[in-house]
């Protein structure tokens, strides 16, 4: 994209890396525009199916660089939150395939949100989060008050973010704030497995799994479970999902993702008629049970 954000794609996974390693990946004005821009052409592609988000050098992102916060053309909070921060949330968060970040170092301040925004967090042994606002007497911003709360509890968040406390990847695991560490020396290989993996699982599956997850955290029981139903139905009338239960009585391994996965379709369309939920011409066994 430019010198500070490279966009590579391999095998259905597009991998956005910030690469200004000299500043521990901290975000200047044009840093934050290209990251934006990497993030819509990976939610716009349809050969991507898994986005990774991963720094160069020592460090994932160290939030905003400071450095242009000083002096008389810098801009204000405001402009800083509104053009450059909010909107890479927004895009992380808006993406319909599932995004990792793939923390290699220290994510602190924005970076830590930023990598909180992700589906999943997968981090080395010796990263670390961080959101020290307090210490130079800021508030948290760009989400990080609705996302800490929901994956630690509201205990957690409020010591994490009053404190202003390294938290290490270890103990980020522990207290449910990512998915996994890893060790250093397998961290590259652990995160390539992790996103092949799920760029051969259904697409379309997966992104309505990530749309219902999302949903969840508004909605209430009775709206969930509807939300549930339509998408489940949506799923049935897949060619993944067929392809899926023929391979299950055949017992070979299913192939999925032949066709293409329309991933801006708006789920407000009306559902299509819905087929059976087994194809008529497999004979289901008397001892076969699903677990929906």
């Amino acid at each position: 994209m430019n010198k500070y954000i490279n966009y590579s794609k391999s095998n259905g996974i597009a991998t956005i890396t910030l690469q200004r390693s000299l500043a521990y990946n901290s975000l200047n004005h044009e840093m934050a525009i290209d990251f934006q821009r990497a993030l819509d052409k990976a939610g716009a592609e349809s050969d991507v199916r898994v986005v990774v988000i991963t720094g160069t050098g020592k460090a994932f992102c160290a939030g905003q660089d400071l450095n242009e916060m000083v002096g008389p053309k810098a801009p204000s909070i405001k402009t800083v939150l509104t053009n450059n921060h909010d909107p890479i949330v927004r895009k992380i968060r808006s993406i319909k395939k599932p995004v990792i970040a793939a923390v290699n170092g220290v994510a602190a301040g924005a970076g830590a949100v930023f990598a909180l925004a992700c589906d999943l967090v997968i981090a080395t042994e010796s990263s670390s989060f961080i959101q020290a606002f307090s210490n130079i007497g800021l508030t948290p911003g760009s989400g990080s008050t609705h996302f800490l709360p929901r994956l630690v509890g509201i205990q957690k968040a409020m010591a994490i973010l009053l404190l202003g406390e390294k938290i290490s990847a270890t103990e980020a695991e522990r207290i449910g704030m990512i998915y996994k560490w890893v060790k250093d020396e397998t961290y590259e290989n652990e995160v390539h497995q992790l996103a092949l993996h799920l760029s051969q699982l259904p697409a379309h599956s997966l992104m309505l799994t990530k749309m219902a997850l999302n949903q969840s955290w508004s909605n209430d029981l009775e709206n969930q479970i509807s939300l549930e139903n339509d998408f489940k139905c949506m799923a049935g009338e897949s060619d993944d999902y067929h392809e899926g239960i023929n391979a299950f009585f055949t017992k070979r391994k299913p192939q999925f993702n032949k066709h293409k996965t329309h991933y801006q379709d708006s789920t407000t369309q009306p559902l299509p008629p819905v087929r059976p939920l087994f194809p008529t011409k497999n004979k289901v066994d008397s001892n076969f049970s699903m677990v929906s």
